[in-house]
C-alpha cells in the first residue's frame, strides 16, 4: 500500500484552488500517501458498517421475524431505487466547496438513522412493537438511510476518483476493495456467532451487532478528515494531466476538454454505458437477492453455516481483486467485463437442483459461493474504473449520480419483478426466475462490444 502511493504521488499533483498563471499550487506527496492510507481505513471501518447493516445479516434478521419473499426482495430494490437521488446529490454538492463536509453531512445523518432500529428493537424485546411492525420500521429506515446517503455516493466517487490516478486506478482500487473484503471475511462470520449463540435471542444478538457496526460507520467518517480535501468549484475549472514528464501540468478545462461541452445526450460513449449498466443491473437483480432467501427460507439453513459460504466468496474476492486491479491496467476493464460476463450468466442456473445431500452442502455450494465471489470482484473493480474513465473531470459528480440513478432504477426493478416471480407458480417461482435471470445476463453483455474504453 505504501509503495502504491509513493507511485502515486511521484506521477500526480492536484490543484486545490483556482490556477493561477504565477503560482499552481499542489499537494504534497505526503499528502497524497495519507489520502490513500485513509481512504483505505475508511473502506475497512464502513464495511464493517455495511455488513451489520445489509447482506446476510440483515437478511437473517428479516427471516426470523417471518418476513415475505415480497419484504426481502424489497429489502435490496430500496438502496437501489433511492439512487434516483443521486443526481439531486451531485448538483447539491457542486455547489458547495468541500468534499469533505458534504460526506460528513450525508453519510452521518445516514448512519445515524440506523439508531433508530435499535431502539426499535428494543421495543419489539418488550411487546411493544410486534414483528410486522418492526419489518415495516427496518425497511423504512433501508430506504430513509440509502435515500439521505444516495445524496453523497457521486460526490464521494468523484472525490476519490480525483485523488487517484487513471495508471494506478486498477491497482489501487483492487488494493483497497480486497482489504474491505478481509475485513468482511474476518467480521462475517464472528457477527453470525454472536448473533447465533446471544443469551438474550438472536435478534436482541443482532441489535448489539448493529450498535457496534454504527460506531464503526462514524469512525470511517473520521478517518475521510485526513484525505485531501477537494473544493468541487475548482475541480470544475482544472483538469488534472497525468503526465510522467510534467506532473505539474494543469491547464483550464476548457482548453483541454472539449467535449465536456457537448451535452450529455450527445456523448455516444457515455450512453452507450447508461445501457450497459442497466441491462446488467436488471437481469442481476433479478436473482441475486434470492440466493440467500433460497438458503434461508427453503433449505432453512442456519445462518452459521451461510456466513461461512460467504467467507468462501468473499474470500475469494479479496484474492482476486489485487490480481484483477493490475490486469485492468493492464488490458483495460472491458474485455474483462466481457468474459465474466459470459461466466455470470450460467451463475443462477447453477443453482437449479440444490438440495441438502452432503455433495450440495459441502462441495456444490462452496464452489457456487467461489464463482460468485470471482464474477463480483471482476465486475465491480472494471465498472468502477470505466466510470470514472468515462466521465470528465468537470461536474464528474453529476456524471456518476446519472450512472447510479440509472443503476438503481434498473436494479430496483429487476428485486420488485423478481419477489413477484418467485411467489409465482405460473412463471416457475424460484428455478423459473432463474432461468429468466441468467438468459438476461447473457443479453446484458451485448452493449460492451460498442463501448470505447478510455486508455491509460
Amino acid at each position: 500500500m505504501d509503495s502504491i502511493s509513493v507511485e502515486i504521488a511521484d506521477s500526480l499533483d492536484i490543484v486545490t484552488s483556482t490556477v493561477s498563471s504565477t503560482e499552481r499550487p499542489r499537494f504534497a506527496k505526503d499528502a497524497i500517501r495519507n489520502s490513500l492510507q485513509a481512504s483505505t481505513t475508511d473502506a475497512i471501518f464502513s464495511g464493517i458498517f455495511s455488513l451489520t447493516t445489509g447482506g446476510i445479516l440483515l437478511g437473517d434478521f428479516l427471516v426470523r421475524l417471518n418476513a415475505s419473499p415480497v419484504a426481502f426482495g424489497m429489502l435490496s430494490s430500496l438502496p437501489m431505487l433511492v439512487n434516483l437521488v443521486q443526481p439531486l446529490g451531485a448538483y447539491l454538492s457542486e455547489r458547495t466547496t468541500s468534499r469533505f463536509y458534504y460526506s460528513l453531512l450525508t453519510y452521518g445523518i445516514s448512519r445515524l438513522l440506523w439508531l433508530i432500529l435499535v431502539v426499535g428493537i428494543g421495543y419489539q424485546t418488550q411487546g411493544i412493537l410486534n414483528s410486522h411492525q418492526l419489518v415495516q420500521l427496518t425497511l423504512w429506515i433501508v430506504f430513509a438511510s440509502h435515500l439521505v446517503g444516495g445524496l453523497g455516493s457521486a460526490s464521494w466517487l468523484s472525490w476519490i476518483g480525483i485523488i487517484v490516478p487513471r495508471q494506478l486506478r486498477g491497482r489501487y482500487f483492487g488494493i483497497r476493495n480486497s482489504l474491505g473484503n478481509l475485513t468482511h471475511l474476518l467480521c462475517v462470520p464472528v457477527a453470525g456467532l454472536v448473533i447465533s449463540s446471544w443469551y438474550g435471542g438472536a435478534i436482541p444478538g443482532y441489535r448489539l451487532i448493529l450498535a457496534i457496526g454504527i460506531i464503526c460507520g462514524l469512525i470511517s467518517l473520521g478517518c475521510q478528515y485526513f484525505q485531501i480535501d477537494i473544493n468541487p468549484q475548482v475541480q470544475n475549472l482544472t483538469i488534472i494531466q497525468l503526465n510522467a514528464t510534467d506532473s505539474k501540468s494543469v491547464s483550464p478545462i476548457t482548453d483541454l476538454d472539449h467535449s465536456d461541452r457537448l451535452p450529455l445526450w450527445k456523448k455516444s460513449n457515455f450512453l452507450i454505458f447508461l445501457v450497459y449498466i442497466s441491462c446488467l443491473m436488471l437481469s442481476v437483480s433479478l436473482s441475486n437477492p434470492f440466493f440467500n432467501f433460497y438458503l434461508l427460507e427453503n433449505l432453512q439453513l442456519p445462518v452459521s453455516l451461510i456466513t461461512i459460504y460467504s467467507g468462501f466468496q468473499v474470500g475469494t474476492t479479496m484474492i482476486l481483486l489485487i490480481f484483477l486491479g493490475k490486469l485492468a491496467d493492464k488490458i483495460g476493464s472491458r474485455p474483462i467485463l466481457i468474459f465474466i460476463g459470459i461466466i455470470a450468466a450460467f451463475q443462477p442456473l447453477l443453482w437449479l437442483g440444490v438440495g441438502h445431500s452432503s455433495i450440495d452442502l459441502w462441495l456444490w455450494l462452496p464452489m457456487l459461493h467461489i464463482l460468485t465471489g470471482f464474477t463480483l470482484a471482476a465486475t465491480e473493480l472494471c465498472i468502477n474504473n470505466i466510470q470514472l474513465g468515462i466521465t470528465p473531470v468537470r461536474n464528474k459528480s453529476i456524471y456518476l449520480g446519472s450512472i447510479a440513478a440509472v443503476a438503481g432504477i434498473s436494479g430496483a426493478l429487476g428485486t420488485t419483478l423478481g419477489g413477484f416471480i418467485a411467489q409465482s407458480s405460473q412463471l416457475g417461482g424460484l428455478v423459473g426466475l432463474f432461468l429468466i435471470s441468467s438468459v438476461c445476463r447473457l443479453g446484458s453483455i451485448t452493449p460492451l462490444f460498442f463501448l470505447q474504453e478510455p486508455k491509460n
